[in-house]
């Protein structure tokens, strides 16, 4: 870069060794410039991998500046880290005291209102422990990285066949410095949609329950709903390309608010448990069918060994038992004609006596 003045000055981060050359040339002739004198800085002390890693700021609704890092590799679990922040019209370095964690994510947040500033100015942040042994880390931020505070929901109502959102925003912006989201959920499944809202809008001949009728508000009107249908809705805000940089940094959500007759949930219950009743009757059912429809296509073959066996082995060894009975019985019978036989003898000699 080629100056009038011989002096520079230049904002970077100081996380590690810079080094500056200069040289002169003559302006009225095409002299040859001449030879470059350098100078360098001196890096920070310390391991460079104990340093802070993934420092990023955002400047929140343009009030404070939210600061977060991850410690580094080689850190001590029980290091108690300090940040520093300072510009342009501070006359000296502040430390940031609202220190918090979220998992490993460290992050300290400081006031940093929209009048003490100005979009285009720089804020230098330094990141340390107290004890001094970590490498310092250095950030220099722009405020282009802008998240908005969450809209407020102020009315929802139905108008005729159509639904109608109002909704507050914040008070830091202007009213072209903000784009916002609005997103209805109902109760059916199928209708569940997210629309964007990016400029105010006008709602002429509003009813007299609306709060107001002004030109200018932030709304949204949606049409062809069903009053018997359950809506929730809820919006969020970022910043326009028109006064930020554009880094799709939303706010988050606002509270939900509903409208609508809400679906009976005793009527959800029996369904839910119906579902699994009837798939079980159902399926039992197709088994027992498709048993059944098996038998009457594919029928049991007859095992030919049964029928011979039935034929010739089993019918004998039937023969063979009644034979050996009927024997049995025939010697019995003999054995007892015979004593019947002695006993009528013996009574015949003694009447003749």
């Amino acid at each position: 870069m080629i100056s009038l003045n011989n002096f520079r000055i230049e904002e970077v981060a100081l996380n590690e060794r810079i080094c500056l050359q200069v040289r002169t040339k003559c302006s009225v002739t095409s002299t040859n410039p001449s030879d470059a004198v350098e100078m360098c800085t001196v890096p920070p002390e310390g391991d460079p991998e104990s340093a802070v890693t993934s420092l990023q700021c955002i400047w929140y609704d343009l009030s404070q500046m939210n600061c977060t890092w991850l410690p580094g590799k080689r850190t001590p679990p029980d290091t108690n880290y300090a940040l520093y922040y300072w510009y342009n019209t501070l006359e000296k370095g502040l430390q940031c005291t609202n220190y918090y964690m979220e998992g490993q994510l460290i992050g300290c947040v400081f006031d940093l209102l929209k009048g003490n500033v100005s979009a285009s100015e720089k804020i230098q942040i330094m990141v340390t422990d107290t004890a001094g042994t970590i490498r310092p880390s250095y950030n220099v931020t722009f405020l282009n990285s802008v998240k908005p505070a969450h809209p407020v929901i102020t009315a929802l109502s139905f108008q005729n066949d159509s639904l109608y959102v109002e909704w507050e925003s914040s008070e830091n912006f202007e009213s072209n410095c903000l784009v916002f989201q609005v997103e209805v959920t109902d109760s059916k499944p199928e209708l569940h949609r997210a629309e964007d809202s990016k400029i105010k809008c006008h709602i002429p001949q509003m009813p007299q329950e609306l709060p107001g009728n002004s030109k200018d508000k932030n709304c949204l009107v949606i049409n062809n709903v069903d009053h018997g249908t359950f809506y929730t809705v809820r919006v969020r805000a970022k910043t326009s390309k028109f006064c930020f940089e554009d880094r799709d940094l939303w706010s988050a959500w606002s509270p939900e608010k509903s409208i609508g007759q809400k679906p009976d949930p005793t009527f959800y219950t029996i369904t839910l448990l119906s579902i699994p009743v009837a798939i079980s009757i159902s399926t039992l059912l197709l088994l027992l069918y498709l048993k059944r429809l098996k038998i009457i296509i594919f029928p049991p073959i007859p095992d030919p060994g049964k029928i011979f066996k039935e034929m010739f082995g089993d019918q004998n060894d039937d023969t063979l038992h009644w034979k050996k009975y009927d024997i049995y019985e025939k010697q019995i019978k003999e054995e007892t004609d015979s004593v019947v036989l002695v006993e009528n003898l013996k009574k015949t000699s003694q009447q003749r006596e």
